[in-house]
């Protein structure tokens, strides 16, 4: 008998309400109960973290409205420990809770800073993760600010603070801003960092210690947040991601499936995903839906995915659209300028609506 989204008897459990977390569950839960473990009683666009750092007021949505109507069950707390074996996850309120098919879609940190919200060990580094307290420092009165990293992260970063506050920014990269793109975009990036007064500096890496700034943000790379499927016995790749099959099932655990930046995610279109929420919505889709259809006999179906472009925010009023091709090599089609920037705007706007879209 097919289980219904009423049977207990089938139960996925999501671990973690992110960009693929949240639509994880809401997929799922077209087919089968669901419960979401997650600390936050907030959906937080983390793509608008540099944002909340420049001023903007608020870049969380209640999860309450966005789970009611898929009748997903919202544990606020946060997992510490996952039995394979059992099937139970156990959070740090001490609950432990069951689960037939399990999505692990903890997300993502910022790599290679020890960082608490109080500013790192010295009081003046933050992550973006520690965007709120950021904001209240860069409150305090004008000084220098180090941005560390010259990727997407570290570009929109520098770009929002230097044109939305009185702060002189620097920009530090090890080897060339913008690795990502084209030649003709890492121009047009390093043309508005020099318009908005930005200084940047590759070259070599740097730690918080080399630096002689007021405030650093540390924008360097991504961690996936994978320490309870390793202390389980999940099969990581060498990139510490969950290792995953076309399915986004892992290939240790086939009643584990994954998804976001803990989902080591590939397709033949695209090769390895990148960290990102272009990726992470579509892979949560698909472990969503799949992990519901393991329990119901529906179908499980591979992953499809191709690359279109990259968007960057370059402050409130020029942007970059960067082409690239299906595996996410940069082309030399470029757009720029106020028409990127609202291109970049209605992107971001757009992971909201396709969440409230799977909410309904």
């Amino acid at each position: 008998m097919e289980t219904t989204k009423n049977d207990e008897s089938g139960r996925v459990l999501v671990l973690g309400a992110g960009y693929g977390g949240l639509m994880a569950a809401l997929r799922a839960a077209d087919h089968a109960p669901v419960t979401l473990v997650d600390p936050s009683s907030e959906f937080t666009e983390r793509v608008r973290q540099h944002e909340l750092a420049a001023g903007r007021t608020s870049i969380g949505h209640p999860l309450a409205p966005l789970l009611a109507r898929k009748g997903v069950r919202h544990v606020p707390a946060r997992a510490t420990a996952l039995d394979t074996r059992r099937r139970t996850v156990t959070t740090n309120s001490g609950e432990e809770l069951r689960y037939d098919r399990l999505v692990y879609a903890l997300g993502s940190r910022t790599r290679g800073a020890d960082v608490d919200s109080t500013g790192g060990d010295d009081g003046r580094v933050f992550t973006s993760e520690t965007a709120a307290h950021l904001h209240e420092r860069l409150q305090d009165g004008r000084g220098r600010l180090t941005v560390v990293g010259g990727g997407a992260t570290g570009i929109e970063t520098a770009s929002e603070i230097a044109e939305l506050t009185d702060w002189e920014v620097e920009l530090v990269t090890a080897g060339q801003v913008g690795p990502s793109l084209s030649d003709k975009g890492r121009a047009h990036v390093r043309q508005v960092l020099r318009a908005l007064g930005v200084t940047l500096r590759e070259g070599p890496a740097v730690t918080p210690a080399d630096l002689d700034a007021d405030a650093v943000v540390w924008n360097a790379s991504l961690q996936p947040t994978t320490e309870p499927a390793t202390a389980a016995g999940i099969l990581l790749g060498a990139d510490g991601r969950i290792t995953v099959d076309e399915h986004l099932r892992s290939v240790s655990h086939p009643e584990v499936f994954a998804a976001g930046d803990a989902a080591g995610a590939w397709t033949p279109d695209a090769g390895a995903l990148r960290m990102a929420c272009a990726t992470a919505l579509p892979v949560g889709t698909r472990a969503g839906r799949n992990a519901a259809a393991d329990l119901t006999g529906g179908e499980v179906r591979p992953l499809r995915f191709r690359y279109q472009a990259q968007v960057l925010s370059l402050g409130r009023h020029d942007g970059l659209v960067q082409k690239v091709r299906r595996d996410d090599s940069p082309t030399d089609l470029v757009v720029t300028g106020r028409l990127a920037a609202l291109a970049k705007e209605q992107v971001v706007r757009s992971t909201v609506r396709a969440l409230r879209i799977a909410a309904r």
